[in-house]
Order: structure tokens, then sequence, then C-alpha cells
């Protein structure tokens, strides 16, 4: 019974943490590569932009890196949060 229960405990840690909002204030460049449409190049900008200007207030701060843009908000909105 004790393996049932670490099990089913297993499974909803691994399914929570599978849906956790990447943080674009406090994410390293691997984490934010892992978001649709970021790549390596624009993962390290992203970290880059952050360094130079700070925090972001809102997802659609990140429109200020170069190579982001609406689409690529709208695709990765769901997704993030600035920790708010």
């Amino acid at each position: 019974m004790k393996k049932f229960y670490l099990t089913l405990f297993l499974l909803l840690f691994l399914a929570t943490a599978a849906f956790a909002k990447v943080n674009i204030n406090t994410a390293d460049a691997k984490e934010l590569a892992t978001l649709p449409g970021i790549g390596q190049v624009k993962a390290e900008a992203i970290v880059k932009y952050r360094e130079d200007n700070g925090k972001f207030k809102n997802v659609n701060d990140m429109k200020g890196v170069k190579g982001i843009g609406d689409k690529v908000v709208i695709k990765i909105k769901p997704e993030v949060t600035t920790g708010k």
C-alpha cells in the first residue's frame, strides 16, 4: 500500500511540475529555450535584455528583445509568468 501512495504522490508531483509556468524574470537561458518559439539564441537575448533593462513588468515587455514580436508573445503567454 505504501508503494501505491508513493507512486501516486510522485505522479501528482510530476504532473504539477509539467504545468508550472516559466518565470521570465528568474529563468536561465536553458529554461527559457524550452518555450515555444524561443531557441537558445533568443533565450540568451532575453537574459541579456533582462540584465541590461531590469525585470519584465509583463509578458508584452518581451517585445523589446530583438527577435521577439507579437506572434512569439502570443505563443508563450500561457506558459510564462513574471512572478507577480
